[in-house]
Formats: structure tokens, sequence, C-alpha cells
């Protein structure tokens, strides 16, 4: 039989490593094409030779997915596999109606055909949503595993929007190494908190070639995911984080609802600024899901170096990107901040917007009167510092993981919003933990 014509539709993270670990070397099959969404510039390039192995000597295309029913036609593509996530349940069928009526087969894979084994102990932090309070998670337990004498790295999601061969391996231990890998406002916000508390960060491209790495210099691997996806590898210890601002979503968003299925533990963030009845929904809802796991409260307090320099003032509110965008939250952090410590005013950014900036409001309306910190490149970052010191305000509010006011020149004061998981009653993951992984 001939190979089976398929393509993959991703954006430039899941679709990447299901090519690699199931499809690269696999003769039933051929990768004639990749789409691509979500992410800004990272379609119209290709999947390079050097990463797609010998079967692909002239690489793979990536095209959007704007054109996703023409290329299914003009390939003569046979299956579609579809590989990214934090999407409504209804969309990923909406995208199945279009590939079966364009002629094609529609797949979704599992988890075991994807994931890869390894030889330390692996604790996985995942989510039902994006802006769950994954990454605070993650870092949570990073420093409890060291506290307990652990060696642990995190390896980070994938989020390879440049150069595909040169970021196939990245190993970041200092501020250094997110310039030597010219990383995007989006790359700094996950792997800077890390290494920051003194935890070694792997991401990249090829993630069996980073686990195995990875294995030489620790005692545990912790897998930092992305958006709502699933772990790359199989976990000895999976963690899934649930958002009660997003009531209802835990079961209607892929692959969300997956990964709150297959959990050990369900951690419910941010109870202390949720309506109650918010957070016995997310509990309910995830009891039916998940009844055997373990689930925690969780709140993720709020630290302002300065507090008062807020009070009175007309602020602009500065948000993680993707939680905003994809991830549908119409508000953050500093949001949250600019109200309990009295700003007199959250000011609308996007009469201020350009560019890119200006654009993404188009693309996501539902992202309200806050400034996503959109910065996939050099272009986006001067459009968002643009739009920041176009605003007419008194203070610029950055609840962003990072220090934006570090990366931009902002024409303003500013204060910066902190968070940080604290878990509520027991167990704690502490407990939890210590009960895993004994000394």
């Amino acid at each position: 039989m001939p190979p089976i014509r398929t393509l993959i539709m991703g954006a430039a993270g899941r679709d990447f490593h299901n090519f690699n670990v199931f499809f690269r070397g696999n003769s039933d099959y051929q990768v004639v094409a990749f789409t691509a969404t979500q992410i800004p510039n990272i379609e119209d390039r290709r999947y390079p030779p050097k990463l797609a192995g010998p079967n692909y000597p002239d690489g793979i295309n990536i095209y959007p997915e704007a054109e996703l029913e023409k290329i299914i036609k003009d390939q003569t593509v046979e299956l579609v596999v579809f590989a990214y996530s934090d999407v409504p349940h209804e969309y990923v069928m909406h995208k199945a109606s279009q590939v079966v009526e364009a002629g094609a087969d529609f797949q979704l894979m599992g988890a075991e055909r994807t994931q890869l084994k390894s030889t330390k102990p692996v604790v996985a932090v995942c989510a039902v949503r994006t802006g769950a309070g994954k990454s605070q998670t993650t870092r949570r337990v990073s420093l409890i595993l060291r506290d307990m004498g652990y060696k642990v790295a995190a390896i980070r999601h994938p989020m390879p929007y440049g150069d595909l061969v040169s970021q196939a391996i990245q190993r970041f231990a200092d501020y250094s190494d997110l310039d030597k890998y010219d990383c995007t406002i989006e790359e700094r916000e996950e792997y800077e908190p890390h290494i920051v508390n003194g935890i070694v960060v792997y991401a990249g491209v090829d993630y069996e070639r980073i686990l195995r790495q990875a294995e030489e210099e620790v005692d545990i691997v912790l897998w930092d995911g992305g958006n709502n996806d699933l772990p790359f590898y199989t976990p000895d210890l999976h963690i899934v984080v649930a958002d009660p601002h997003r009531p209802g979503h835990e079961l209607t968003y892929h692959p969300g609802e997956a990964n709150a299925r297959s959990a050990d533990v369900l951690v419910i963030n941010k109870v202390d600024t949720a309506a109650p009845e918010d957070v016995m929904t997310v509990r309910e809802n995830l009891h039916q899901l998940n009844p055997s796991a373990t689930m925690i409260e969780a709140a993720s307090p709020l630290f302002v170096d300065d507090p008062m320099a807020i009070r009175g003032k007309r602020v602009l509110v500065v948000e993680d990107g993707p939680t905003l965008t994809h991830g549908e939250m119409a508000y953050g952090a500093g949001w949250v901040a600019a109200r309990r410590f009295g700003a007199a005013e959250i000011v609308d950014p996007r009469p201020f917007a350009v560019g890119s900036i200006l654009q993404t409001y188009r693309n996501y309306p539902t992202t309200g009167a806050i400034l996503p910190a959109m910065g996939y490149g050099d272009e986006m970052v001067a459009e968002l510092e643009q739009t920041i010191n176009n605003a007419d305000v008194d203070l610029v509010i950055i609840g962003t993981p990072i220090d934006l006011a570090g990366l931009l020149k902002i024409n303003k004061p500013s204060q910066r919003v902190r968070y940080e998981l604290q878990e509520i009653g027991q167990p704690t993951l502490t407990d939890i933990l210590q009960m895993k992984f004994p000394k």
C-alpha cells in the first residue's frame, strides 16, 4: 500500500512533536504539509530537512490554516491530524466537517501514541485552559522538589517561532541564554521566572533529544505545559490546573477536558478572586470528570512594589497576551490589582493601538479594555511599546510574568504585579510530592 498522504494542523508546537514522535520515521504515512494558526507569522515557512529526517529531503511546507481545504484538494490529502490546543469542542468539530467535506479523514491523536518515556520520574503540570495559573503552579512544584533535595529541570512546551534548526534544543540557565536564542516576550514570560528561581529550563522542537539531554543533569523532570495541551512525556504525577473565572470550560475545551480526566491532582486556582458559586461549579464538574483525583484549592495572591502609587491614578493595564487572546480572558492579574488598589480609571487602550496590536483586537474582540502583551518578533514588540507610549494615562500596571519595563522604553511610570500559587487547606502540593517522591 502507498503511504497515507497526511496533513498536520498545528500552531508550531504539538504538530511538530506529533510528527517527530509518530510520523517522521513511519513509512505508512507521508506528511505533505503542515498548517499554522493562533500565533502570528509562523506560516509560509518550512519544517526543515534537518529536523524532518531522511524521508523528507526537501522538508515540509507550512501553510496558513485558512488554505486548509485548498491544500487538501491540491495535495490529494487523505488524512488530516488536528494537533493544537485551547479550542472549544465545537470548533474542533467544525474543522472536522471542513476536512470531511474536502475529502479527507480527520483524526485526533491520543496521548499514548505521542508521549515519550523518561528514564527519570516526570511531574507534569498542565491545565484545562490557558491562563489558569499553570506557570505559578509549575514554579511552586519546582521549588518544593528543590527544597526536598532533588535536582530539577523544567522542560517547557514548545514555542519555536524563529529558526527551527537553531531552536531544536535550547537550554536556559541565565539571562544571557534568553538573548542568545533571541527570545520573544512570550518565551521570556515562561523562562525568566524559572531562571530567577535557579531552575534550568529546556525547550525547543525535538523533545526526545531535549529529554535525553535533561535526564543527564536532573533527578526529576518537570513538564511545564503550554495552553491546555497534554504532556509530551508520560507523567508519574500529573497535576492539572483549573480556573473558576471560566466555570464550565473544563468540560468544553480541547484537550483540556482530556487533561482533567487523566489528572492525578486537580488544582482549582484563584479561589480568592472567583465567585464561590463558580468555584463550586468547577469542583463539581471536575469531580464528575475524574472522581479519583486529589483536589486542591489554591489562591494566586498579588504583590505590587508600591500599591499606593496606583490609588487615584488613570492606569493602562498590560496583561499576558495568550491569556487574553486564545485564552479568552477579558482581564488578568493587572486588572485585579488596579481595582484592588484603588485606580481611578482603567483606560481603554484600543484607541491608542497601532499595527499588529490593533489587528490583535480585531482578531480577538472579546479581549476587553486591557492591553495584551503581544511580542512575537521585533516589529510587534515595537508596536506594543508605541501603543503603551501613546496611551493618555498616569501609570502603567504590568501584569505579565516578566517586567516589560526592563524590555521596553516606556515613557511613563509603571508598577509590576507579581503572583505566586498558595494552597489553601490540605492536602498541599508539598504533602503530595513528599508522598510520591520520599527521600
